[in-house]
């Protein structure tokens, strides 16, 4: 007989997984209280490297269904969470993605709804770089400093320095921080 299990994650202390409890409730799922795991740890540490996971890892068995609210529960990294999905495959685990219309990611229809969603997130990810570089380009072209703008060079340090000024009177001369004085000290 199948348990169901619920992956809970939530990113920051201030943030709380009661909605996700409350989703897959709404969505008809009764899980029972020790098959709910929930975490605070970023979507951007991989799964295998998160303690809740591993957890819920150790507890699941092969028939088992893991529910999580959205995709992004199990990871925010399409990679990560395709090679999360192939491991609870593996094991016989089906995930079932509430926001997906409950789909079982480890089905013929869950890997293809998966690969489109990588898809689309790798294609909006290129054109964000391509507009980036695209800004880029044009504000040099119109002459515009890219960049942090420099507070203080070597030579107004260096300068002040040989006049005989103390590195806290350089900070106050120059209105910069002591340790960028520290660093262009003996540059």
């Amino acid at each position: 007989m199948s348990r169901t299990f619920l992956y809970a994650r939530v990113s920051t202390t201030d943030q709380t997984t009661q909605n996700q409890l409350m989703e897959v409730k709404a969505a008809g799922f009764t899980i029972e209280a020790h098959r709910v795991i929930e975490e605070t740890v970023s979507g951007s540490v991989p799964a295998s490297e998160r303690k809740g996971f591993n957890k819920l890892l150790e507890r699941m068995e092969s028939g088992d269904v893991l529910i999580v609210t959205k995709l992004d529960r199990l990871g925010r990294n399409a990679m990560d969470v395709r090679q999360t999905v192939e491991l609870l495959d593996s094991k016989g685990i089906k995930v079932h993605c509430l926001a997906l219309g409950g789909v079982d990611l480890t089905s013929a229809a869950g890997k293809m709804t998966m690969q489109v969603l990588g898809a689309v997130a790798e294609f909006e990810r290129d054109l964000l770089i391509e507009r980036t570089h695209a800004g880029l380009q044009r504000a040099k072209s119109e002459g515009k400093s890219l960049g942090r703008p420099s507070v203080a060079s070597v030579e107004q340090v260096q300068e002040l320095k040989r006049a005989g000024a103390s590195q806290n009177a350089v900070v106050t001369q120059l209105g910069v921080s002591l340790s960028t004085v520290k660093r262009l000290w003996n540059a």
